[in-house]
């Protein structure tokens, strides 16, 4: 136990508080964004930042990896903070921090299994598509030196790494250009234009409405949809740190986490959040690595707001633009066109439908169930045709089944017999298949029943023990005197 928290937070003291710095200073212009996208007063989102990223150091199952306000929750709970006001989108933060646990212990993150790798990569593609995205509106009707200022910034994260490792390339590109925005008078937009900053720190407070079954009918539609989608990006994001940094995490324990940092965020007026891919893929390039390296970047977080809010106010918004635009470069997948090209047809597509359908609707959970329910239905038509093979004897027919027989299949099983023959010994062999389902029961019972109907002799060979269990329980034949033969 001593190891693991040695391990999970001063393993990598300085690569983790510099990189905490620098997530620090890119969480503030989101965190203001994605409150103006849920119609909330800008401290409301960097309170959840805040909040988020110090509880989720502790509690959470993936170190290294930053939770925060995000723009996919922000976009859920505009509706209801239009419709029922703020202490009503409290409470539902609330209840989502209580229905994510509730998926921890049930061991959600099991259905992680059932997210195919094109999906994956369609999600990571996606969301480095969204970042810029988000980037462009700070690129449009601006000056000169806008363009300069991001420039600058991307020639400083690249190159300078070659030359200085020990201070993470983004943090410097910050202090230089700020320094240089504030001294020398330059005209560009700042962390200020989003919204205005308090110095002040969130208080405790239980959300000022009724406790009543109405409420609760209220808020838990928009609570179950922001678990859901909380939980869709957190561990999708784990995941994606795991691979960046070659270590694996706890699934469920992260479920259970994210559950805590959100009923604390909800307690200390802040908006439900979840994992940030782009702040998490800031850590990880900035050498962030353990849990220290999290809570670094909420608390500096909150001392930037609280000491430093006069300076960070004129934090230069092109600065931070170029960060985004390099996470962007670095998030997507540059080898998904060559995937495109070699993957087979299906997979190709679902990564290009999850891309597509996550960038038209701005929401990367609706994106990643679309692609997931589009791989399931290509992979239930590519096994819905099973192969028959029928060999004439001198006594009658032998038919092999070769390939999955389920609901999807049944048709070009019954389609394969012919039930006009009579008086002859009909033997069906399932060496090579599998009987899945209770169409697959009926499809067999059909053929057996008609064929016997003509005086045929049918048995049944070849099934191995899932599939006799199945058909034994279900089907009809084996009581009409149709043989069933063991495996």
């Amino acid at each position: 136990m001593i190891e693991k928290i040695k391990r999970d937070w001063f393993s990598n003291i300085r690569g983790d508080i510099l990189s905490g710095m620098v997530v620090a200073l890119a969480l503030i212009p989101e965190a203001i964004a994605f409150s103006i996208i849920a119609g909330v007063d800008p401290m409301i989102g960097l309170y959840a930042s805040f909040t988020m990223a110090v509880v989720i150091s502790f509690t959470g199952g993936r170190p290294g990896m930053i939770s925060a306000a995000t723009g996919a929750m922000a976009l859920l709970m505009g509706p209801l903070v239009r419709d029922y006001g703020l202490e009503y989108l409290f409470a539902a933060t609330i209840l989502t921090g209580i229905i994510q646990i509730l998926f921890g212990v049930l061991k959600i993150a099991k259905l992680m299994k059932f997210i195919p790798r094109a999906v994956m990569i369609g999600f990571v593609n996606a969301l480095a598509i969204l970042i810029f995205l988000a980037q462009v509106p700070h690129l449009i009707n601006v000056t000169n030196i806008t363009y300069l200022f991001v420039i600058i910034t991307l020639l400083i994260v690249y190159i300078l790494p070659r030359f200085i490792k020990v201070i993470p390339a983004p943090l410097i590109a910050i202090v230089i250009l700020t320094a240089v925005a504030i001294f020398g008078n330059v005209n560009v937009a700042t962390v200020g234009d989003l919204g205005k900053i308090t110095q002040s720190l969130p208080s405790f407070f239980i959300p000022n409405v009724p406790f009543s079954f109405e409420t609760l009918a209220i808020i838990f539609p928009y609570a179950l949809a922001l678990s859901i989608v909380g939980l869709l990006e957190s561990l999708l994001t784990a995941s994606i740190v795991d691979d960046a940094t070659d270590t694996d995490s706890n699934k469920n324990r992260e479920a259970r986490g994210q559950g805590i940092a959100n009923i604390v965020t909800g307690f200390f007026g802040g908006m439900a959040g979840c994992a940030m891919i782009g702040q998490s893929v800031i850590n990880v390039k900035s050498g962030g690595r353990g849990r220290l390296s999290t809570f670094i970047a909420g608390a500096f977080l909150m001392f930037l707001i609280m000491v430093l809010g006069s300076l960070v106010v004129q934090i230069p918004m092109p600065v931070l633009v170029g960060i985004m635009i390099m996470v962007c470069i670095g998030t997507f997948d540059w080898s998904s066109f060559k995937y495109l090209v070699t993957a087979p047809k299906g997979d190709a597509i679902v990564m290009l439908v999850t891309v597509i359908i996550v960038v038209a609707t701005d929401n990367l959970s609706i994106g990643v169930i679309a692609g997931v329910i589009l791989s399931a239905v290509l992979f239930a038509a590519k096994i819905s045709h099973v192969k028959m093979h029928k060999q004439e004897t001198s006594q009658g027919y032998n038919y092999a089944v070769e390939g999955q027989l389920f609901f999807a299949s049944v048709d070009s099983f019954v389609q394969a017999f012919d039930t006009t023959i009579k008086n002859k010994q009909i033997s069906i062999d399932f060496t090579n298949s599998h009987v899945w389902d209770d169409s697959a029961v009926g499809a067999i019972d059909k053929i057996a029943l008609k064929l016997k109907e003509n005086q045929n002799t049918v048995t049944i060979t070849g099934l191995d023990s899932a599939s006799k269990k199945i058909v034994d329980k279900l089907a009809v034949f084996p009581k009409q005197n149709a043989k069933l033969s063991d495996h």
